[in-house]
């Protein structure tokens, strides 16, 4: 990976996550005392679905990382923990909107069921990040999912592409990517070579910061500088 979040940073993750992300990059800074990780799942519900996440979660335990379950894109910025927290990096790996019997990913209501996910997550994150930080979202770009057209959604919420580079997951070792949802939500989903991240700021610029990371997480990533600031 690129050079890892620096420990004046914090981290968390939601969505369809067996916390594989975050253990690698707690495993990469070698502590993790200023990550958050998040799931969408209850704790319970976690164990069903990835039952994989046991081992990551002991891991980021013992790394000093905090976890927080049921947290929600849409509404991020006002869980009770997050809520007075301004971050540096807010990461989201590979958005899903679900996966049903009745729709394949070309559809158009699937679409939208997908760009209204990313949207939330647009709005939330705006709210939460420094001024000078920047929103990340992980992504295939090639047909069907650029029609979520993600630099028109983040622009729509406030947010500017500051820059687009190719996501290798080799790059993160240990990271396995899930489907989540109700269908063989343990299962890996099918990357290729158009993945990449996106980088979006407030101003377009990410003033004078080098992002720390190239990739998202097991669901999203808020990293943020400790200063005043309780995490973790």
């Amino acid at each position: 990976m690129d050079q890892p979040l620096q420990q004046q940073s914090k981290d968390p993750t939601r969505r369809r996550s067996d916390f594989s992300f975050s253990a690698c990059l707690a495993t990469a800074f070698g502590c993790a005392t200023n990550m958050v990780a998040t799931s969408l799942h209850t704790q319970d519900t976690l164990k069903t679905k990835h039952w994989t996440s046991k081992a990551h979660l002991e891991l980021l335990k013992r790394k000093g990382c905090m976890v927080l379950h049921e947290v929600d894109v849409h509404d991020m910025n006002q869980h009770p923990t997050l809520c007075n927290m301004k971050f540096d990096v807010i990461i989201f790996n590979f958005p899903h909107a679900g996966h049903y019997l009745h729709l394949c990913e070309r559809d158009d209501e699937l679409i939208e069921m997908h760009k209204e996910l990313v949207k939330g997550f647009f709005m939330s994150a705006r709210e939460m990040v420094n001024e000078d930080g920047e929103v990340h979202v992980t992504h295939r770009d090639d047909f069907p999912y650029n029609k979520w057209k993600l630099k028109r959604l983040a622009k729509k919420s406030g947010l500017i592409l500051k820059e687009k580079v190719e996501f290798k997951k080799v790059d993160y070792p240990g990271y396995h990517n899930k489907r989540g949802g109700e269908i063989k939500s343990n299962k890996p989903f099918p990357l290729n070579n158009q993945c990449f991240t996106f980088k979006f700021s407030l101003n377009g610029s990410g003033g004078d910061r080098k992002s720390k990371i190239d990739g998202c997480c097991d669901g999203v990533t808020l990293a943020f500088e400790v200063k005043g600031v309780y995490k973790q």
